[in-house]
């Protein structure tokens, strides 16, 4: 599977995801020196979701443009961000409005058709680089920063069948070079074996000041569509757990009824939980 996230932005997965990232990048403003981002799987930075790729799947419409009327205060930052920057900003382009003066991005992007657009959207930005390099090797490459705090922001394409254990992996080998820095990781749920094994393993590697924050538009039985997403912190900012609880509430909420139509929580699965904690 060649993965395009330009087919799939703004869909219910990004109307998730990139309002707790930006809660996560907000959350070290909170002290004045300064931090580091680390986007292993950068993307393009902005789609045009008016575009043929975007058009040809109508993901953002059941979820950016079902979500931009939500008047949630939760989600006030995330949907002015969307606003204000114009094309659909993934995520270096979410993190860069966030930095200050001082704060610093890498990200990582391997296919051309994406790396280009965002090497050139950040063209002499002294505060951003753009890499050629894969996600996972920069783990290693990349850890720890010089800044000494961050976050490490993994949103893999899961093209592989065991990406899964990659990212178990990439987690215990980047934790083990920044071993006090904010780790999330997203990934998706379609059937729950896959998401028990993988959160077993993170488990069973030692790893711990884990909370994973998961949300469900169908129950997750049928292997061959996406049933829902998670986002697993590791190392969570004080209250946060709180925080994220309160902005998945609210995504869930304003993405309302699923494409089977409007209903209960029990009739079609929308729900979401906060889950595991070790």
């Amino acid at each position: 599977m060649n993965y395009r996230h330009a087919y799939h932005a703004g869909n219910f997965a990004d109307c998730f995801k990139h309002p707790l990232l930006v809660a996560l990048v907000d959350s070290f403003a909170r002290k004045a020196a300064p931090y580091f981002v680390l986007d292993t799987h950068a993307g393009a930075g902005r789609y045009d979701l008016a575009a043929e790729a975007a058009r040809r799947t109508g993901e953002a419409e059941a979820g950016i443009r079902r979500l931009s009327p939500s008047q949630s205060p939760v989600l006030k930052r995330y949907l002015g961000l969307v606003d204000a920057l114009g094309l659909y900003p993934g995520s270096p382009t979410l993190i860069r409005a966030l930095l200050r003066t001082g704060d610093r991005l890498a990200c990582c992007e391997i296919h051309p058709e994406d790396r280009i657009p965002l090497r050139r959207q950040f063209y002499r930005d002294p505060q951003v680089e753009v890499h050629n390099r894969s996600g996972w090797e920069a783990l290693g490459a990349l850890l720890p920063p010089k800044q000494r705090r961050g976050l490490v922001f993994i949103d893999p394409p899961f093209e592989d069948p065991d990406e899964f254990a990659t990212l178990a992996d990439g987690l215990s080998r980047g934790l083990g070079r920044f071993g006090h820095g904010v780790f999330a990781a997203w990934y998706p749920i379609k059937q729950r074996a896959a998401v028990r094994t993988f959160h077993a393993e993170l488990k069973m590697k030692g790893i711990r000041d884990v909370i994973a924050l998961e949300l469900y538009l169908h129950e997750p039985t049928n292997a061959d569509r996406l049933n829902g997403c998670g986002v697993l912190v590791i190392n969570p900012p004080y209250q946060f757990a709180e925080q994220g609880a309160s902005i998945a509430g609210a995504v869930l909420n304003g993405l309302g009824h699923n494409e089977r139509g409007a209903g209960t929580e029990q009739d079609h699965g929308n729900r979401w939980s906060l889950g595991p904690t070790f």
